[in-house]
């Protein structure tokens, strides 16, 4: 047994020596960022490397994956696909990587929940199971990742690819960041960009980065050229150049932890979860409670759900952890259907829109319409609506994705804090200019992209430091005549000041209706005021 241990060490060092290669890539400084690994410069790619792929796409040998295994870890290392010859670009990752001893550890332990599903999948479709490290790259296996490019979820997909492969993207429910559909669209893409690209499931992952339209106008600029035309000498972006050497060195780094020094975790090959059919709309809060589980651990698992509730729409689903299934079934079929979310009648105050009372109490007009039978918007005064609303206060709801906005804006950062509200014809652009601040820092201090559209009235966090001023308010009183249909609401929406201002400038009554034809004195900022 000895001598057949140091046999299989000799043999491994010398693959290790016969693999490794002399020349190096230029390099200039290099930023490693344990979320997203993003390079900032650009790197030269050694001119005649071949490609690292040795065998065909399809793996048709699956017996070995039959074979129980306790640790998935162990699992897939045995499994991996691509042969791997490394080179300066995939050794840099791997020094950047392993230079954190305790990100590989953290990062799997945290890839737990997802990780058998993902590779169940993958070993499904015979696909590399090197594509499961995928997630880590692209998110950290963090369900609620959002980048500065509108992407999110675990395979950080953008608006047009979750267009493109059926994702539904609504107030209720962002698919993106649902774990079984961005899985199944994920892996249809990378599926068809390895046929679209030519059966190279390297040029397939620098696609799925880059796009493939930029891939194949690369691949075509080296052909006319009659340069190769596999990944290692392409001209792509920096970040695309280093994409896929992220995902060869995390693939080594597992293969051969021993040799960086690095720890990794232990993860159950049993699937994580169950998915289980809840019918209708539920309140997460009571979902947790029968599941008998933490809310925030219901949201991670159920990520796509962007409020206090799962969509009227569907997917009338939920993911539970597979030791807590067979109770939550049980109590769920116990609930009745009515208290499956909580209900409130609310008596419609004048001048009151449905639009208004959906905000009021975080619904949609579209189910307080199928709620209470409506077939149009108009309400009359004095009716009777019932409003699903959440069953606990919003603050209860901390992965909810208000909440993880909010959750974003109150941490404190250096320099003078400054709340501001969105006026009409604002972008982050205009307010980087005035308040003399980087767009990037700007939308990572709010939880948005640079690319979001800004809402007029919502509030945005802004740090500055403290030699800038808030801009100064240009007043101006105007005399306002309260017209019919008008609310204090209203005005106060229209003419960009609070109710509470209102009230103040006019001696009023909030609770009090407006009459048609009453004065009301307003002191505006004309800089707020459109045409």
């Amino acid at each position: 047994m000895k001598l057949y241990k140091l046999s299989l060490i000799l043999f491994l060092f010398n693959i290790s020596n016969a693999n490794s290669i002399n020349d190096k890539a230029v390099k200039d400084q290099i930023y490693f960022n344990l979320n997203s690994f993003e390079k900032t410069t650009k790197q030269e790619a050694p001119s005649f490397h071949k490609s690292i792929e040795k065998s065909p796409y399809r793996i048709t040998n699956n017996d070995e994956w039959s074979k129980p295994s306790r640790n998935l870890i162990e699992k897939i290392r045995k499994k991996f696909f691509l042969e791997i010859e490394l080179n300066d670009r995939i050794t840099s990752e791997i020094k950047f990587i392993t230079r954190n001893k305790d990100y590989m550890d953290k990062v799997l332990t945290r890839s737990a929940f997802f990780l058998p599903y993902i590779v169940n999948e993958l070993n499904r479709r015979n696909m590399p199971i090197e594509l499961a490290l995928l997630p880590i790259v692209e998110s950290a296996y963090d369900p609620f990742a959002y980048s500065y490019g509108q992407a999110a979820g675990l395979w950080q997909i953008i608006p047009i690819t979750a267009d493109r492969f059926g994702l539904d993207q609504n107030w209720w429910f962002d698919g993106r960041r649902d774990v079984i559909y961005s899985t199944q669209a994920a892996l249809d893409y990378l599926e068809y960009l390895y046929k679209y690209i030519g059966d190279d499931w390297l040029l397939a992952l620098a696609a799925y980065n880059a796009g493939e339209g930029t891939v194949s106008r690369a691949i075509k600029k080296n052909k006319s050229e009659s340069k190769s035309s596999d990944f290692w000498n392409l001209e792509l972006s920096s970040q695309t150049s280093a994409y896929v050497p992220r995902l060869l060195a995390l693939v080594e780094i597992i293969k051969n932890n021993d040799k960086y020094d690095v720890n990794l975790p232990y993860i159950s090959n049993d699937q994580y979860f169950e998915v289980i059919d809840i019918k209708s709309q539920i309140d997460l809060s009571i979902a947790a409670e029968l599941a008998e589980i933490d809310l925030n651990e219901l949201y991670t698992l159920n990520a796509g759900f962007n409020r206090w509730a799962t969509s009227p729409d569907g997917p009338n689903r939920l993911v539970i952890p597979k030791n807590k299934a067979n109770d939550f079934k049980d109590a769920l079929k116990a609930l009745p259907e009515t208290q499956m979310v909580s209900w409130k009648r609310h008596s419609v105050k004048y001048g009151e829109t449905l639009s208004e009372i959906a905000a009021n109490y975080s619904t949609t007009t579209k189910q307080i319409k199928l709620a209470n039978e409506l077939t149009s918007n108009i309400i009359r005064t004095d009716d009777y609506l019932m409003i699903p609303v959440s069953y606990m206060s919003a603050r209860s709801y901390t992965k909810s994705d208000k909440q993880r906005r909010i959750n974003t804006q109150n941490k404190s950062r250096k320099g003078k804090r400054i709340e501001h509200s969105i006026k009409r014809g604002e972008s982050l652009w205009l307010l980087s200019r005035r308040y003399n601040v980087k767009i990037n820092s700007l939308a990572s201090w709010n939880g948005i992209s640079p690319k979001d559209i800004l809402p007029i009235g919502e509030k945005l966090i802004i740090w500055t430091e403290e030699s800038i001023a808030k801009p100064k308010m240009i007043s101006k009183k105007l005399n306002y005549t309260v017209k019919n249909g008008d609310s204090l609401y209203l005005i106060a929406k229209k003419f960009r000041v609070t109710i509470v201002e209102i009230a103040r400038w006019n001696n009023l009554d909030q609770s009090k209706i407006l009459k048609p034809g009453q004065k009301l004195a307003l002191h505006v900022d004309v800089r707020n005021q459109s045409s």
